[in-house]
């Protein structure tokens, strides 16, 4: 049955949550390692500290994936998840800056990842669900332009609660983490809940179109048992195009990391000359924060630009694009010799960051089959959370043994990580009727 045709605002809509879901993340991303440094952790700790993030991306969004393509309730089949996930990720971010140990927040991290994964997974089949496969691009551009409105948000918010409101101090007694960051966590917490709500009630699911398949399907495949033996089964029988994109995510989503763990640290330590606990520091992991806000706005504008774009070029072209203009953005952060300097370099990753966000997806949808999408989808995060596993682990014995502990030497690491992405992209074959597809929107463009 050929799904109806979405209109933009209804494709707005049912995107919205993603904003609330990437406040959260980018709050993470841009204050957990020096949440982390506040707390007594050194810089060749933190990887490890970071393992929570793709261990449960690994674990959970699969099984998320697996169990929301037999899920049918009142609330249709993605919209609890998506309400769940929110409620306890929300509770996490409001404790979060209250950690009074290292090991705490490490635990906290554990608890926020899951959640945010359990909504997160699901917003990624929802556009499968419930857009025609002409309509895909566009909805996988129109989750990223919200991602990226999100984040730079929510990146810039401390910095902003500093210089523009004027608030100081420490949040509480039990640690240094300071006041503007407990009160960006609470804000975020707050915007999480209320934005995936908001497409929950705006957004109507349908129904299976044979039902009792649907509960018979359900039935001979409940329980977790089935779960694990179809997802081994689906990694070894993964359609091709998903198997050649494997390998690109590996090395685009290994040069992310890198990024997300010592972006702070490098700026703070290397451009303010400041240490953990010191007004330098944290001046830095402000500046930070801008950076990766003007990365994330970057990737809000330019999303627009790919919602015209997907019309006119392929998705394998203009992810191959993007991800080389982001190599040199991260590249050329290294070099930067003042914070403007830094923060104008982060252009060509929000570009990048606005393809990640969509475009190897879109390659995706187009080739797996509809009644599997959440399942496939979640698969698909392997790939996307095996490399940050390879970071935590590695990361911090390179940075102990080899780079002197030097954070921005992690900064080259990771340019050099998404440039070889963009190089191997290039030998992804698309499928004949994702290519027929995309002449057909150029065609009608």
């Amino acid at each position: 049955m050929e799904k109806p045709r979405l209109s933009l605002w209804q494709i707005w809509n049912m995107s919205f949550g993603f904003f609330g879901i990437q406040f959260g993340w980018g709050l993470q991303m841009a204050n957990m390692s020096a949440i982390y440094q506040y707390l007594g952790a050194d810089e060749s700790e933190i990887p490890l500290l970071w393992l929570a993030a793709p261990l449960t991306g690994l674990i959970v969004q699969p099984i998320v994936g697996y169990f929301s393509d037999r899920t049918w309730t009142r609330l249709g089949r993605r919209r609890p998840y998506f309400l769940v996930g929110a409620i306890l990720a929300s509770l996490a971010l409001i404790a979060m800056p209250n950690s009074s140990t290292l090991w705490m927040a490490a635990g906290l991290l554990w608890i926020l990842d899951a959640s945010v994964n359990i909504s997160m997974e699901p917003f990624r089949a929802f556009v499968g669900d419930l857009l025609p496969r002409d309509q895909r691009k566009r909805g996988f551009a129109m989750q990223s332009l919200l991602i990226g409105l999100g984040a730079v948000l929510s990146s810039s918010l401390p910095w902003v609660l500093t210089n523009v409101f004027n608030i100081s101090g420490q949040g509480s007694t039990e640690n240094s983490i300071p006041l503007v960051v407990h009160i960006s966590f609470y804000a975020g917490s707050a915007l999480f809940f209320f934005a995936v709500l908001y497409t929950v009630l705006t957004t109507k699911e349908r129904p299976p179109e044979d039902m009792e398949a649907f509960q018979r399907k359900k039935k001979e495949t409940a329980g977790l048992a089935n779960a694990f033996s179809e997802i081994f089964r689906g990694i070894l029988s993964m359609p091709r195009v998903m198997r050649q994109l494997a390998v690109a995510q590996f090395f685009t989503w290994f040069g992310l990391f890198c990024m997300w763990i010592y972006f702070a640290p490098a700026i703070a330590t290397h451009l303010f000359q400041g240490t953990p606990g010191s007004d330098e520091y944290q001046r830095g992991i402000e500046w930070a924060g801008v950076c990766f806000s003007v990365y994330n706005g970057v990737a809000f504008v330019f999303s627009f630009l790919l919602l015209a774009l997907v019309g006119r070029f392929t998705a394998k072209g203009i992810h191959t694009v993007c991800l080389i203009l982001g190599a040199v953005g991260l590249l050329s952060t290294t070099v930067a010799a003042s914070p403007m300097l830094a923060a104008i370099s982060m252009v060509g990753v929000g570009i990048a960051w606005a393809s990640i966000l969509s475009m190897p997806y879109a390659i995706l949808s187009n080739a797996i089959p509809g009644d599997k999408m959440g399942f496939y989808m979640g698969v698909f995060n392997f790939f996307i959370v095996l490399p940050q596993i390879v970071a935590s682990l590695g990361l911090g014995w390179l940075m102990s043994a080899f780079l002197n502990g030097n954070s921005m030497m992690a900064i080259i690491l990771g340019g050099a990580s998404m440039l070889l992405a963009a190089v191997v992209l290039r030998f992804v074959k698309e499928d004949e009727e994702q290519a027929e597809n995309a002449a057909a929107i150029a065609v009608q463009s």
